[in-house]
């Protein structure tokens, strides 16, 4: 049975890669300090024989004894609200926690697959986003935390690559989806859907013209699934090219809801936010065979239930 380390398990992401994994028969290893985590996400795995969770954060030594046959790093704050509270650890977690876990990787021969961004791209000037376009990052301003500790995480994975010969993959993640996001998040989705549930104003940021692309989390899954067995070492774009604006974005949203109460404000455009967010999936497509397969109506409503049953157990 093969053995697979997934850090930042407890997270959104991390929680449904353990899921798949435990249900592909991998031995599971979940690590996470859960300061953005949620050990509900993962307590039903508790049970099961394959799987093991480990409280730890890993821009701290990592240590797993036995046999490692891959390494999933998804640890890290990933919403501005969370990176701009923890800015230093958003930089500790890209860079010595990267680089603890690619020395995991080499001391055990495993193959590491380390979660990007579309935000090294930063506000981009070329659209859609290709994997060969190097970005238009401002590097001290507030999003410079974690844009700069994954391009970081980019530089240092492909320096292991290329200097020991490590497996790697890198994917480059657009915005994602689903059930198991947190309330105050931050990110556009679960703020509209807790705020139309609500009944209050949908926050949206200058004008609303920004473009975002929304990809539902069992596609996302299903890329870095096949991405972690691919041939393939250089970034790749996993996301769902369908664009909208944030504006039409809030409107689709109040009119799943239907809350009479809810309404659309306006306020100003944060600093750094990206005007406009779409994969190119070409490369995804050609190499893996892979494509989104889950539409933004179907996913919205499968992610409205999950809201809707949250915010009333909270009430």
């Amino acid at each position: 049975m093969k053995r697979i380390l997934i850090t930042g398990a407890a997270g959104f992401l991390g929680s449904h890669l353990c899921d798949r994994f435990v249900s592909e028969e991998f031995t599971v290893i979940g690590m996470d300090n859960l300061i953005t985590g949620n050990i509900k996400n993962i307590e039903h795995l508790f049970p099961l024989k394959n799987f093991e969770y480990y409280h730890h954060d890993v821009s701290k030594f990592v240590h797993v004894p036995g046999q490692l046959d891959y390494i999933l790093h998804f640890a890290s704050p990933a919403s501005p609200i969370d990176y701009l509270k923890m800015p230093i650890q958003t930089l500790k977690v890209g860079s010595l926690g990267t680089h603890n876990l690619l020395g995991l990787a080499k001391s055990k021969n495993a193959r590491i697959l380390i979660a990007s961004t579309s935000e090294v791209y930063g506000d981009p000037l070329v659209h859609p986003q290709r994997e060969d376009y190097w970005g238009n990052v401002n590097p001290i301003g507030p999003r410079g935390v974690y844009d700069e500790a994954k391009r970081f995480q980019e530089a240092i994975t492909m320096a292991y690559h290329t200097y020991h010969g490590l497996e790697t993959r890198i994917i480059r993640i657009f915005n994602t989806y689903g059930p198991r996001m947190r309330v105050e998040d931050g990110r556009v989705l679960p703020a509209f859907f807790c705020q139309a549930i609500r009944g209050e104003g949908l926050t949206v940021f200058g004008e609303g013209n920004q473009t975002r692309s929304f990809c539902y989390v069992d596609d996302l899954v299903e890329g870095i699934y096949r991405l972690l067995f691919s041939n393939y070492h250089l970034p790749v774009n996993i996301g769902n090219p369908s664009e909208i604006t944030i504006l039409q974005f809030a409107k689709e949203i109040m009119a799943l809801v239907q809350n009479p109460k809810a309404h659309i404000i306006y306020d100003p455009l944060p600093v750094d936010d990206p005007k406009q967010r779409q994969p190119d999936i070409t490369l995804a497509k050609d190499i893996l065979g892979w494509e989104p397969k889950v539409s933004r109506e179907e996913g919205l409503i499968k992610t409205y239930k999950y809201f809707k049953d949250l915010l009333k157990g909270m009430d």
